[in-house]
Parts: C-alpha cells; sequence; structure tokens
C-alpha cells in the first residue's frame, strides 16, 4: 500500500466501487480526503453509474478517521479550518452525489470514520466493525461529522457516543441505532450482501433511485455551509492550550 494511501474506482455493470486505503489504519490525510471526494462526486455524474459501493482496502479497519499526522501538526485557524473541512467535503459529496451510496464497513470505525459509514445510504458491516467517536478525548468534539452521524442514530445515541469518548461501541450496538442496516459475521458473506444488494439496486429504476437519494436527504441543504462552520470551530478549538496539551499527551502514550 503507497505509505501516502490511495483512492481508486472502477465501474462494471452500472456499480462503481471507490476503494480508499493508508498504512495507518486507513486513516485520511487531507490530500485522500480531497481526492475521494472529488471522485465521488465525478462518478455521481456518470450515466453509466446507478449505484456506488465505498469500501476501505484491509481487513482490520474501516477508517481510523482524520490523520494524526496531520494534526498535531496544526498551527493557526487557517490550517485548521482546511484540515477539518475534508471530512465535510466527504461527507456532502456522498449527500450530493445523485447515486445511491453503499458503504462496506469490514472493520473497526473511528472519528470521520464513523461519519463516513453513516453518510452512506445503506451500510452493511461485519461483526468486527465497532465505533467510536474519540474526538472529545483529545479536547476537540466530533463536530464536523456530527450532523450525519445524528442524522443516522438520533440525538440520544449520538450524544452517548460523543460524550464517551474512549469506548468502543460494538457493530450491534451499530445496527441498533441506525449506523449499520445489517451486520455479518465475516468479510465473506459482508461481500456476498453487498454484491446481491449493488447488483439489486444497479438494475432498477435510475430515476426511482435518484428520487429516492433527493428523498433521504431532505432537510440537509444546509449542510453545505454547516460543515464548514463546524470545521471551523474545530479549527479553533484544537489551538487552545487544553486540547494541546491533550494531544501531547496521546502522542506520548
Amino acid at each position: 500500500m503507497n505509505e501516502n494511501g490511495f483512492v481508486k474506482y472502477s465501474i462494471e455493470n452500472k456499480i462503481a466501487t471507490v476503494e480508499f486505503g493508508h498504512p495507518a489504519s486507513n486513516s485520511l490525510p487531507g490530500s485522500i480526503l480531497n481526492e475521494l471526494a472529488n471522485i465521488i462526486t465525478s462518478v455521481g455524474k456518470e450515466d453509466s453509474v446507478n449505484v456506488i459501493v465505498l469500501k476501505s482496502a484491509g481487513d482490520r479497519a474501516f477508517c481510523a478517521g482524520a490523520s494524526f499526522d496531520e494534526l498535531i501538526a496544526i498551527e493557526d485557524e487557517k490550517v485548521g479550518l482546511e484540515f477539518f473541512s475534508g471530512f465535510a467535503k466527504v461527507i456532502n459529496a456522498m449527500r450530493t452525489c445523485g447515486k445511491i451510496v453503499i458503504g462496506r464497513i469490514q472493520g473497526k470505525a473511528v472519528g470521520g470514520g464513523v461519519g463516513v459509514a453513516s453518510s452512506c445510504d445503506y451500510t452493511l458491516a461485519t461483526k468486527f466493525a465497532a465505533v467510536k467517536l474519540s474526538e472529545l478525548a483529545i479536547g476537540i468534539g466530533p463536530f464536523v461529522v456530527g450532523p450525519a452521524v445524528e442524522r443516522k442514530t438520533g440525538t440520544s445515541a449520538f450524544s452517548q457516543l460523543a460524550l464517551d469518548a474512549t469506548t468502543w461501541y460494538d457493530a450491534a450496538w451499530a445496527k441498533t441505532n441506525g449506523i449499520y442496516a445489517e451486520v455479518h459475521e465475516d468479510v465473506e458473506a459482508l461481500d456476498a450482501a453487498v454484491h446481491k444488494l449493488a447488483t439489486t439496486l444497479a438494475n432498477s429504476n435510475p430515476e426511482a433511485l435518484s428520487m429516492l437519494k433527493n428523498i433521504f436527504w431532505q432537510g440537509t441543504e444546509h449542510w453545505d455551509t454547516l460543515l464548514y462552520e463546524r470545521a471551523q470551530t474545530s479549527g479553533t478549538l484544537v489551538l487552545s492550550e487544553f486540547t494541546r496539551n491533550a494531544i501531547n499527551q496521546f502522542k506520548a502514550k
């Protein structure tokens, strides 16, 4: 795997498969987030595509969230805004791309990874795909991904994840609270279920799918500005003395 990570995609039988990866548990630096957002937007405009499958490399972690190396390098609010805008771009791309997005979540999701999983229109996982919103543990909060997670879970479960920032919640909890639609025993069963659903949707009426997509996301039109306002909040908080100390303690572990 490329030491800087990668994003790639393929189109076959009206199914676009978009895959990302990074050696650090599929964490996502800003450059990869931008590329991922651009590819999702581009694929969403393809007439040859009816459905998008979003997946990550490997079999252990779906996504460890934003790149920690970039987080600790933030020195001013402008850089902070740019850093935290990365997941805003991906979430908004998934929201507005016009195609149904199926999430294939094979392993653990942290922070921004939970936001990506929650932004899929239909999400399938393995029983190993625990979730955690760890942002508060380093002195910030899940501000950017919060709307996407809360949209799926409701305020109560989102509050639980946001405030209990050091606890892993298992895949069964994530299914009960709406993040996952299905939970499977292993990757083989997951892939079979993803393929079956993707094939069914690929052969469905594209106009109906597009209309359903619009219905699913009604009431989120303001996210174009909301998520960037949230990114600004995080970009300011990350410069605080409290957060700096929390990050340094985390580095020292």
